[in-house]
């Protein structure tokens, strides 16, 4: 299987928010929130600064194997696990939550450009060994996001009645029946059938959704040395008490993040804000916010209350049962693992970028922010048809109505602009406005407001015109509009909707390897995929 790549600035897509486009352009604007450029000058700052960080590398590597024993390893993961004990191997991290069946595709695209980076960053520091990781968000208890899968753009959901944190769920008589919901879908494609014996594998009723999916992201990319990280541990978040307990006494992360976020604002769009304590307290199926009131915190909805000092004491006996949210995650995440570069989506950079105040208040490095990769997957028919419409790669970006005026003003035989007319237009005003001021001056304002009223009406003359034409185009806009619903379903990025489900069924193990052939390491491009059968 072959494949045609166009990359193009993320910029002229559209897709993404100022704050990510001017990170990837370097914008002075956002230069203070950073640590690190994402190029190798970046890199080598970084691991400088992780070598300072006191990191217990047994205790990962026991872990490791703990959580991967009894499953199948393929030797580049052992080597990779076993290599994390050096003190010159360093990780390269992406993070998500334990989507059914991996959720949207875009959580693929996040783990191959780890590995891709990974590869690279080995063969440009050969001093150093670089493994991937995937750091699994299993604490996360939104099920409505995390819950359903859409394929070939049908939605499939999960009705379950448990609770809490989704990566503790258990695989239920439900769960089954909606694998054997897909089967009904993808039983019948050329590689359906292997996929649903995947998915019947790795979800065996009563595992939890957090080992199944380390499963099932151990069979995908296991051989390409992929390590997954379930950190849902106690030994590992023992590591994290200090800063907790900082958090618990004095709400650090929170003041540092306000700090931030005044000072982003002046720029940008904020996206989270956080709150007074940024944990959860985990206990069987509830994920519950922890909260002060007074001297006293409080779970509310589990009817629990402590001082600091017992507190401080159920943190020592059962660190597995704190968990931080979005803003405190990063720092746990950087605490375990020997990081040097960290690979998000948009949202993620986003608020990585409050992040920043957050790390030095508890003195931990801060990784590198590597935008992951984009992909749009088409059939090679989708390419033919976009250049039979005398369309660019680039411009199936744009709203419809702009590429059918696109289409207009190559193909109408009728003029329907009035440019040259709206200059004539004004000439006739000036000069009109210089015989009435040599009449009296006080005229001039009187004419401009004249002109003002004929212009305004010519342009609406002109915008029923425009309409006029494009309605005689209506088979190419519906050639427009079927265009934009196949690549665009529900008018977002196909990578944030469609799974890797539907383009797996179709092509095999083999898309897989495609994408990782086309994944970049630190160049900042969309790649729209044309896809050769």
């Amino acid at each position: 299987m072959q494949a045609d790549c166009t990359q193009i600035p993320y910029h002229l897509t559209g897709a993404f928010s100022k704050i990510v486009t001017d990170y990837l352009e370097e914008a002075e604007t956002i230069q203070p929130f950073y640590r690190h450029a994402v190029n190798l000058q970046g890199i080598k700052d970084a691991i400088e600064a992780r070598k300072q960080f006191p990191q217990n590398r047994q205790l990962l590597v026991a872990e490791l194997n703990n959580q991967y024993s009894g499953l199948e390893k393929s030797a580049l993961l052992k080597e990779n696990i076993y290599s994390l004990s050096h003190n010159t191997t360093f990780t390269v991290t992406t993070a998500h939550q334990p989507n059914i069946f991996t959720g949207p595709i875009y959580f693929v695209y996040k783990i191959l450009h780890a590995i891709r980076l990974a590869a690279y960053l080995s063969q440009q520091f050969p001093d150093y060994k670089f493994v991937p990781v995937y750091y699994m968000g299993s604490e996360d208890a939104d099920l409505d996001e995390l819950g359903s899968i859409t394929v070939n753009g049908r939605k499939y959901t999960w009705q379950t009645k448990q609770t809490g944190a989704v990566g503790r769920m258990k695989v239920d008589a439900a769960f089954i029946a909606l694998i054997h919901e897909l089967n009904g879908q993808l039983g019948v494609t050329p590689h359906g059938q292997q996929l649903i014996e995947i998915f019947r594998q790795c979800y065996r009723q009563g595992i939890t959704i957090q080992q199944a999916t380390l499963e099932l992201v151990n069979r995908l990319f296991g051989e390409l040395g992929l390590i997954v990280l379930v950190p849902d541990n106690a030994s590992l978040k023992r590591s994290f008490n200090a800063v907790v307990s900082k958090e618990l006494i004095e709400g650090f992360s929170h003041t540092a993040v306000s700090q931030t976020i005044s000072k982003l604002e002046e720029h940008y769009k904020v996206q989270a804000g956080g709150r007074e304590l940024n944990l959860f307290y985990l206990l069987d199926n509830k994920r519950e916010r922890i909260e002060k009131e007074n001297d006293k915190y409080r779970v509310k909805a589990l009817q629990l209350e402590w001082t600091i000092e017992n507190l401080l004491i159920e943190l020592d006996a059962h660190p597995e049962r704190f968990s931080g949210n979005v803003i405190l995650r990063g720092a746990f995440q950087e605490t375990v693992l020997p990081n040097i570069a960290f690979i998000g989506g948009g949202g993620e950079l986003a608020y990585w970028i409050e992040l920043k105040k957050v790390f030095e208040a508890v003195s931990i490095p801060y990784p590198v922010l590597v935008l992951r990769n984009s992909f749009l997957l088409m059939d090679e028919q989708w390419n033919k048809k976009i250049a039979a419409m005398g369309f660019n790669t680039a411009d199936i970006f744009k709203p419809e109505q702009e590429l059918l005026e696109l289409i207009v003003q190559r193909q109408s035989l009728n003029e329907f602009e009035l440019n040259g007319q709206l200059m004539q237009v004004q000439d006739f005003y000036q000069g009109i406005k210089v015989m009435a001021a040599n009449i009296d001056s006080t005229l001039s304002g009187h004419v401009d407001a004249l002109k003002a009223k004929a212009v305004k009406r010519l342009l609406q003359l002109e915008k029923k015109m425009k309409s006029a034409e494009k309605r005689k185009f209506s088979v190419q806009l519906e050639q427009i509009q079927k265009l934009k619903a196949a690549l665009f379903p529900n008018g977002n990025l196909q990578e944030r909707v469609e799974s890797l489900s539907g383009f797996y069924a179709r092509y095999g193990g083999g898309v897989i390897t495609l994408l990782l052939d086309n994944s970049l390491s630190l160049e900042q491009q969309f790649c729209v995929l044309s896809i050769k059968q």
